[in-house]
């Protein structure tokens, strides 16, 4: 190249790197035109993962892919300009000038700060509607002060309302004006949403291609593909998470600094979170002396692939005292006091645990806790809080990664596919099972992480023995994540199946049929 034509280039990449658009523009052109991360990331030398920050602001494109990143941006801002207005450097340094449009009132600052108003378990309370005080979209989630306000401030995009103006300009507003209904969605969430599907469909079919592969390789031998998809079940489910994660607002912290008691102290001993995993017996049964009360022992389908959709710290663990760390956007581990459970026909929800005093545990046992002693359910006494380690928290963190999995689990059990089947099971539980400090995966050292969805996994097998309870049945047994033995026809609480919501009869352990008679405790 001469020196010209590099001084040129230069320039160009100069002049282009000045009108660099925003993460959601880049992100809006390359939806517009159709194209996947990887076909950009392929046609600009980066990876799909570099791709997916700069279109989330998480790092700016810098040389040498810039300047050709920067000349696809230019040629499909000519082919698909925005919506003129001002702030937009593309359709301001590309396309010809044009009037300006009125555009809505920046939203008051006392606005940008309120949060959405929420229990105790952190899901955000429903109340009368009314316009959202930042979109006037209809919205029943209010503030904390009560003024309606969307779940989480994700307001629905509107169309911009016309500005105030001077009579003298009034036909220029009557020819800009919007009826007064409720404006169309936009077209970038439909176009977010067809990404999300494709995306979705290309994640799904790695799952069906590594089944394939693993089939033809064992030649038939369907024991032999098994063996083979669950050694590679962590590279692979560590792959997609990575993949699901490409296109998130936030970053999480993979390595935090953890406190001694996220620690274990050898190899062989634990470190000092309570799971709260229960193991109750009804005093009123005797599961050992046959009787005549009838017993139907029910399985709970994927209870950890359930459990991913729990509130997860995000960030390094921050130490506080008191209840100073707890909060319905926080989460971690805690130290607690908790109080006397008084329900022997209900599993006590700290679990079976035989010494009193205070513990460590997860978020979610506390959440539990604190919702059982709320005035829904007036149960128990709220726990003692005597310090934390949390961080700002998300409760769909994982849910991207739950979907796809559940979605491929879903379809095997239809087609009646063991191997997609074993595979996905394999996935997502050693995904929670070596997330913590695990020589098996490297990827990632959170075992906060791995504590909380375990206890949310009980957490949640709680919840259906309550309602189990509620609805006339007696628990007489609940063990582990998915064990629930109960009277009566639980049929008419529970939807039978192997779906993710669903119960079946539980099979094995020396009960062929999952049904079994006990004897009642006189006295």
């Amino acid at each position: 190249m001469s020196e010209e034509n590099s001084v040129e280039a230069l320039l160009e990449e100069a002049r282009l790197a000045a009108a660099m658009p925003p993460p959601e523009e880049r992100f809006r052109l390359r939806e517009a035109a159709g194209f996947s991360r990887a076909h950009i990331a392929a046609t600009v030398g980066v990876g799909r993962s570099t791709i997916a920050n700069w279109e989330t602001g998480v790092s700016d494109p810098t040389p040498p892919a810039r300047l050709p990143y920067l000349r696809i941006l230019k040629g499909l801002a000519e082919i698909y300009p925005a919506p003129a207005g001002p702030g937009d450097p593309i359709a301001g340094l590309f396309a010809s000038p044009s009037p300006p449009v009125p555009t809505a009132p920046p939203v008051p600052a006392a606005f940008t700060s309120m949060e959405t108003l929420r229990g105790p378990d952190g899901r955000a309370i429903e109340g009368d509607p009314g316009p959202c005080v930042r979109c006037g979209v209809e919205t029943t989630y209010q503030s904390t002060d009560g003024q309606p306000l969307h779940s989480g401030a994700l307001c629905q995009p509107t169309t911009p309302a016309p500005t105030a103006v001077t009579p003298a300009a009034a036909p220029v507003v009557a020819a800009a004006a919007v009826p007064p209904v409720p404006a169309p969605v936009p077209t970038r969430p439909q176009r977010r949403s067809k990404s999300a599907d494709r995306a979705q469909a290309e994640l799904a079919a790695l799952i069906g291609r590594a089944v394939q592969e693993e089939a033809e390789r064992a030649g038939g031998d369907e024991e032999a593909a098994v063996k083979a998809l669950i050694k590679r079940a962590i590279p692979d489910v560590m792959h997609l998470f990575n993949e699901t994660r490409a296109s998130a607002r936030y970053d999480y912290t993979a390595y935090p600094v953890l406190p001694d008691i996220l620690k274990k102290p050898s190899k062989k001993d634990p470190d000092q979170i309570w799971e709260a995993r229960p193991r109750f017996h009804h005093p009123g049964y005797s599961i050992k002396t046959p009787g005549d009360v009838r017993v139907t022992a029910l399985d709970v389908n994927a209870a950890y692939l359930s459990a991913l959709k729990c509130w997860l710290p995000i960030g390094k663990l921050e130490h506080t005292t008191g209840a100073d760390g707890v909060g319905p956007k926080r989460a971690g581990v805690h130290l607690i006091t908790p109080a006397e459970w008084t329900h022997p026909h209900l599993p006590d929800p700290i679990g079976d645990r035989d010494e009193p005093g205070a513990l460590w545990v997860t978020d979610a046992t506390l959440r539990l806790l604190q919702r059982l002693s709320g005035p829904r359910y007036g149960l128990t006494e709220a726990p003692v809080i005597h310090e934390s380690w949390t961080s700002g928290a998300t409760e769909n963190f994982l849910d991207a990664l739950r979907k796809l999995l559940s979605a491929a689990r879903e379809e095997a059990i239809t087609a009646g596919d063991t191997l997609t089947l074993e595979y996905v099971k394999s996935m997502y539980s050693k995904f929670i099972s070596t997330m913590g400090e695990s020589i098996h995966n490297r990827e990632m050292v959170r075992p906060d992480w791995m504590h909380n969805i375990h206890s949310q996994a009980y957490a949640n097998l709680w919840g259906k023995a309550y309602k189990a309870h509620t609805s006339g049945l007696d628990v007489v047994a609940m063990m582990g994540t998915d064990e629930l033995h109960v009277t009566g026809d639980w049929r008419q609480v529970f939807t039978e199946g192997r779906g993710v919501a669903q119960m079946k009869i539980k099979h094995g352990d020396g009960k062929a049929s999952g049904e079994y008679t006990v004897g009642q405790v006189r006295g």
